[in-house]
């Protein structure tokens, strides 16, 4: 292991020139914009490591995964699967970015970029580390598979269609997950889970055209009476009205409390971060870390209507529209909540208001006293030092579609340092995150390959 680790050492500038590169090749999912060929030079980088590479594609128009298969000789009956995506969100708004957002700039310790961090950055590690084996020993101490989407910045809307029709060649004892964030005092968090979501679209037209806006007296206002639907969602301090909503969640166990304790959040810096004065209901300690791992939430994402540039416009808006992602936690099904919503806005007297569901994803959690998250905390002890143990990830990924297709335990580790500003501008990666994240994974291929 050490001639592996000073490999990684020893290779840094090449991590960092192959993460350029890919950070070079634009690759926005939600604009289709190089995803095509961005699928080519990831499968042509697994190969250039060393790593037999293949593009999978399901049907026309779902951008392909590339999967990459590396068979060990000395434990072939254990195999380790690397989930990742080469798809990155939108870079706008342009103007707020410093330098091209496609440029891989260096500056100090640091590599600017869309995808630097989310999720190219992440990537690269695991890629290195791989590579790292069969450089120093010709070999990899277990079976590893990469499967690397170009859809996750869009909801990973074919990911589970992907895991069925693969799923003997995706088989695996064990995913380390996306991505995984590392905390202001340089702790990486081991991610346990993440929460589900529905993201639906509320909207409401009145009139065929906007009118002027002395026509309110007889023209009913769509954005009010949107408004009026949107109140009855949502209570002032968060809690969600429709009826039955909370009706499967089930309280943390006395375990995840433990592990929830434990956690530390600086709720000050976050708050200097975010350039806050408070929390919603002025949640403190641990009522925070709770309500991050473990509260459904109802968030407008948008809200449109009328006239909205600069200046004043009398305007009359012929229509309103708002989007609405709601986080869901383990147990609640996407689709028994997208019923549970018509319900009550039918119910509470809002027929009218016409809902599009985007994206519906079930939350999940890999049980803390699995022997895979034993093995991923001694190799963040060895890389970092030390290691903070998240029960559940505030955001949302298509975890539960591995555990339920694969039915193999899902860890997140990584080297994303939480304010790297993914889906901002100016995102970055820190290079020694990289470095240690690098080493990290190589050291949980060695310790995974020696359990049964």
């Amino acid at each position: 292991m050490n001639q592996i680790l000073k490999h990684v050492d020893k290779n840094i500038n090449r991590l960092i020139k192959d993460l350029q590169i890919l950070i070079r090749q634009p690759s926005v999912s939600a604009k289709n914009q190089g995803i095509e060929e961005c699928a080519k030079l990831v499968s042509n980088t697994l190969k250039k490591s060393g790593i037999p590479s293949e593009i999978l594609r399901l049907k026309k128009g779902v951008a392909p995964i590339v999967f990459g298969h590396v068979r060990s000789k000395k434990n072939p009956n254990k195999t380790l699967l690397f989930y990742n995506h080469y798809d990155v969100q939108p870079v706008e708004p342009l103007e707020l970015w410093e330098d091209d957002p496609f440029s891989g700039k260096i500056r100090g310790n640091k590599i600017f970029g869309r995808g630097s961090a989310d999720d190219k950055g992440e990537l690269i590690t695991r890629i290195k580390a791989v590579e790292s084996f069969l450089k120093i020993t010709g070999d990899v101490p277990c079976n590893i598979k990469f499967v690397i989407e170009g859809e996750e910045e869009i909801g990973s809307t074919n990911i589970e269609a992907y895991l069925k029709r693969f799923r003997k060649k995706f088989s695996c004892d064990g995913v380390i997950w996306e991505f995984g964030y590392v905390d202001s005092k340089n702790r990486p968090i081991i991610g346990l889970g993440m929460k589900g979501l529905l993201y639906v679209e509320l909207s409401i037209k009145e009139s065929i055209r906007d009118a002027h806006s002395s026509l309110a007296v007889i023209i009913k206002n769509p954005a009010w009476r949107l408004v009026d639907a949107l109140k009855t969602l949502q209570d002032s301090s968060g809690k969600i009205l429709i009826k039955d909503w909370y009706r499967e969640v089930t309280p943390f166990s006395k375990s995840d409390l433990k592990l929830l304790g434990k956690e530390p959040f600086d709720e000050n810096s976050f708050k200097k971060e975010y350039g806050i004065k408070g929390f919603v209901n002025d949640k403190r300690g641990l009522e925070i870390k709770k309500a991050l791992a473990g509260d459904p939430t109802c968030n407008i994402a948008g809200l449109v209507s009328g006239y909205t540039l600069d200046g004043a416009k009398t305007v009359l808006p012929s229509s309103a529209l708002v989007k609405i992602d709601f986080r869901l936690v383990p147990n609640m099904d996407p689709k028994k909540q997208l019923a549970r919503l018509q319900k009550h806005l039918k119910q509470n007297g809002f027929s009218d208001v016409k809902i599009k569901m985007y994206h519906g994803e079930a939350a999940a959690r890999t049980n803390p006293s699995d022997p895979f998250v034993a093995q991923i905390k001694e190799a963040a002890r060895e890389s970092f030092g030390d290691f903070v143990v998240n029960v559940s990830n505030a955001g949302t990924g298509p975890m539960h579609s591995f555990v339920n297709v694969l039915g193999a335990p899902c860890v997140s580790i990584g080297s994303t340092y939480m304010f790297s500003r993914i889906h901002s501008p100016n995102e970055f990666a820190r290079i020694d995150l990289l470095r240690k994240t690098t080493k990290c994974i190589c050291l949980i291929m060695d310790k995974f390959s020696k359990h049964d």
